[in-house]
């Protein structure tokens, strides 16, 4: 049965869940704060397990003291009882709580949760809130190439999650490639970390910034931290190298050497300038996506961000369009932990009926402006569906090849995502689309569509006859 109702749930305790969750304890509401992993901090500030005795674990990470100042405050709050934080508790989804007014903002929520780790432990949890905040962050944007799914090759981000949370690195020699500023400071990692990165293969061009000048000098710290990755890869002769892509992996049992191939405008390969890199281990990313299962499934209102993903349309007190729901962080569009923490400080203000101090709303702004020029900056061209012959592999979970999506499009019909994965099953294995969604989308003509689900992740059926008629 649910608990009784919390003022505020917060969905997940990254950067924004947990700047969001102390604010809002800090003006007296009581806040129920959940999230799938077993500490809090998110992906950004993944730490590793106790276990593995980790003497320094903030040299691993930027800006490490604004977390632990929010997560002492944190503890604090579970002490008084003010936050109940809930590590592994993936919610899967929210719905309206049948008891509560329907129709205006102080409805109540039913939230339901897989909670527990996966096996006989896990449990169905539901829990009850008047109010709602949605800070499930992100997860990588993958453009597929031939050789793509060799063991060897990961995600930019699951490189730095693997030296973050498990001390460990990906291989020797690793290539870092993709586009978005994430790739230097993960190859910055990797080498400070003993790592050999012969180089950084970026798509975009740092040129793209020059009609951004005003914004980036407004972000003066923004220009720092990109200084210091800068000077991290010249210290440990990594080599950058823009307008390029990986256009293929290469090896047998593993990845053994990557082709990098220069791009024209629109990112397609220039036919000639194709160089074979030997590595161990390829590090790949294009930016990130907004994890918008749990808000699409309430009917949030999306927009497209400047990156070209989907993001949430948020009101300057970080609301959703469904009364009664409010997001921070990277689901209202890609911009770093900054400013997240600073979006749920200003989402837990505007829950708590509060003004917002205007040095906050400013910072938001500047903060908001250099993350969409970054994202206008590395926005993956339209050509980069050129890197792929109709045998590469698009969907790895159900082995869909490029050239069944395409026939999909062309001869059977589709004309979207959804008629797509009807059609091929691309996008219906286990990640649900979160590795090849981007890609489908993209084949399909259909990138500016929002994803919509009943359920953001795997449920056991035994949990789902388990809820009352009424849920």
């Amino acid at each position: 049965m649910p608990t009784s109702p919390s003022d505020l749930a917060v969905i997940g305790a990254g950067p924004a869940g947990l700047a969001a969750a102390v604010t809002a304890a800090d003006l007296g509401l009581r806040v129920t704060l959940l999230d799938a992993g077993e500490q809090p901090g998110g992906q950004y500030y993944r730490h590793p397990a106790p276990g593995l005795g980790a003497a320094r674990p903030e040299a691993l990470h930027h800006d490490w003291a604004a977390f632990e100042t929010r997560e002492r405050r944190l503890r604090t709050h579970e002490s008084t009882g003010r936050i109940t934080f809930l590590p592994a508790h993936h919610v899967w989804t929210v719905v309206p709580d049948a008891r509560a007014d329907v129709g205006t903002e102080a409805d109540g929520w039913l939230l339901h949760a897989v909670a527990g780790t996966r096996g006989e432990d896990e449990r169905a949890v539901t829990l009850r809130a008047r109010a709602v905040l949605i800070a499930t962050g992100a997860h990588e944007r993958q453009l597929p190439f031939p050789g793509w799914t060799l063991p060897g090759v990961i995600g930019a981000g699951g490189a730095q999650a693997m030296l973050k949370g498990g001390l460990v690195l990906p291989g020797r020699r690793i290539v870092v490639a993709g586009s978005g500023p994430l790739l230097l400071a993960v190859a910055g990692s990797l080498a400070a970390a003993g790592a050999r990165v012969p180089a950084v293969v970026e798509a975009a061009s740092y040129t793209a910034y020059v009609g951004r000048v005003p914004t980036l000098l407004r972000n003066p710290g923004k220009l720092v931290e990109g200084a210091v990755h800068g000077g991290a890869l010249l210290r440990h002769g990594v080599r950058l190298r823009t307008r390029r892509a990986v256009v293929e992996a290469q090896g047998v049992d593993r990845v053994e050497a990557v082709v990098v191939a220069r791009l024209d405008r629109d990112w397609q390969p220039v036919p000639g300038t194709g160089r074979r890199i030997p590595c161990d281990a390829l590090a790949v990313g294009h930016g990130l996506v907004p994890q918008l299962e749990l808000a699409t499934g309430l009917g949030c209102a999306t927009v497209r961000a400047a990156d070209g993903t989907v993001a949430l349309d948020l009101d300057a007190g970080q609301r959703t369009s469904v009364p009664g729901i409010w997001s921070a962080g990277e689901t209202g569009g890609i911009g770093g932990a900054g400013l997240a923490l600073v979006e749920g400080e200003l989402a837990a203000l505007s829950i708590a009926g509060r003004s917002a101090p205007a040095a906050l709303v400013r910072r938001r702004a500047r903060l908001r402006a250099f993350a969409d020029a970054m994202g206008a900056a590395h926005r993956p061209g339209s050509g980069w569906t050129g890197w792929l012959p109709d045998d590469a592999v698009v969907c790895r979970c159900e082995e869909v090849p490029a050239g069944r999506i395409r026939e999909a499009v062309a001869d059977l019909g589709a004309r979207d995502a959804r008629s797509v994965k009807l059609l091929t099953r691309a996008g219906m294995g286990w990640c649900q689309g979160r590795m090849c969604g981007a890609a489908v989308t993209a084949l399909a003509g259909d990138e500016a569509a929002a994803d919509r689900r009943p359920l953001s992740c795997p449920v056991p059926l035994r949990q789902l006859a388990e809820l009352p008629s009424d849920h």
